[in-house]
């Protein structure tokens, strides 16, 4: 039963990331000025590549982008992408840095930003949004970075402690 708490804990977070979406929608809170984009998922399989295994970080990296495309995206390949790139640039900078709280949580939320900078790059070049760099910034990025802020250090020290043990677990 155990080795099935991660894959339902990813599964959980993956719907509970599109449930906040449409219950903080930017038209009823903010006057539709701010875009707050979750990315609980991504979070948690960054800290998954930090605290536990980064074989398994990055399988669920890639599984997880691949379904985010099927079920939110209009093009197959952006998270497909994303995610597994993003999880190994912060797999290697955590080699590279102090593993402590405070720098793990920088890191993570720098993932994050990578992220949507990256989907926003993309976006843009391929013309799927018209938003301007400044825009984006100031009405999403910001935002978004503050959410996936509250978010991560939430969630570290109980991640942290749940990564740890499992790989413990898968290792012997």
């Amino acid at each position: 039963m155990r080795k099935y708490l991660l894959p339902l804990l990813f599964i959980f977070l993956f719907v509970i990331e599109s449930t906040f979406a449409l219950m903080v929608a930017p038209t009823e809170m903010f006057a539709n000025e701010r875009w707050l984009i979750p990315h609980f998922l991504l979070g948690a399989i960054m800290l998954l590549v930090i605290f536990g295994s980064r074989k398994l970080g990055l399988l669920y990296a890639f599984i997880f982008g691949l379904l985010f495309d099927i079920v939110y995206t209009e093009i197959i390949g952006i998270n497909l992408f994303l995610f597994p790139v993003v999880t190994y640039i912060v797999y290697q900078l955590m080699k590279i840095l102090q593993n402590n709280l405070i720098v793990t949580t920088i890191i993570t939320l720098f993932g994050v930003a990578l992220m949507e900078l990256g989907s926003f790059g993309v976006n843009y070049i391929i013309s799927i949004t018209t938003m301007g760099f400044s825009d984006f910034i100031f009405m999403r990025f910001i935002p978004t970075l503050i959410l996936n802020l509250i978010f991560i250090v939430i969630v570290i020290f109980p991640l942290k402690k749940y990564f740890e043990r499992y790989v413990e677990r898968l290792s012997l």
